[in-house]
């Protein structure tokens, strides 16, 4: 099962490299490198060249799509690894009873029950794969869906406000190591995704 545990530390949220460039629709230069300006940006720069940054750390504790997809697929990991100890556990009684029996029984015996536990073991061992596979599919389809809902919603976002870069920033990858905290749209963007959602959800349920 430690496959399975593996797949469960990586309910998080990949959002590190969600952000970049959304707003790419804009002409951007290549390898401008006006994200080194980013301090002054607020007092000086051109309206055409805004650059805004967001937390995704932030957004990844209150966007409620976020969330809920992460308790979903926590809640996937969580019955797969009951399944698998289920088994596992009466596995583990079936070895238990064959060593005690094994010296009353035949070699024949014996090889045949060795046998069988060996298959129930690889089947266990499938399952295991299996099952890590499964969730790791669901994970980067549901994560990929976050993606493109972040990354439309900061398009349109980026175009009514004449941001030419949103950059994202996060504790754990800290590319940006500096930036004026009036640079930050994180709160105006996670509030008008989560009323995007609300009203996703509202709708389904009519």
């Amino acid at each position: 099962m430690n496959k399975l545990f593996t797949t469960l530390t990586k309910v998080t949220l990949g959002l590190t490299v969600v952000i970049a460039a959304a707003s790419c629709n804009q002409n951007q230069t290549p390898g401008g490198s006006k994200s080194t300006d980013s301090t002054s940006t607020v007092s000086g720069t051109a309206a055409d060249d805004k650059i805004a940054y967001i937390n995704s750390d932030t957004l990844s504790e209150k966007y409620e799509y976020f969330k809920d997809i992460r308790t979903k697929l926590e809640a996937k990991v969580k019955k797969a690894q009951g399944d698998l100890q289920s088994k596992g556990q009466a596995f583990q009684r079936e070895v238990a009873d064959y060593q005690q029996k094994a010296a009353s029984m035949s070699a024949s015996e014996r090889q045949a029950t060795e046998e069988k536990l060996a298959r129930k073991q690889d089947e266990l061992g499938r399952l295991d794969q299996n099952a890590s596979a499964s969730i790791a599919q669901d994970e980067s389809t549901e994560f990929n869906n976050v993606y493109n809902t972040i990354t439309e919603y900061l398009k349109k976002h980026a175009q009514e406000k004449g941001y030419k870069l949103v950059l994202t920033y996060s504790k754990s990858n800290p590319t940006v190591l500096y930036a004026d905290s009036k640079l930050e749209i994180t709160n105006d963007v996670i509030e008008a995704l989560n009323k995007e959602y609300k009203e996703k959800k509202d709708k389904e349920k009519k």
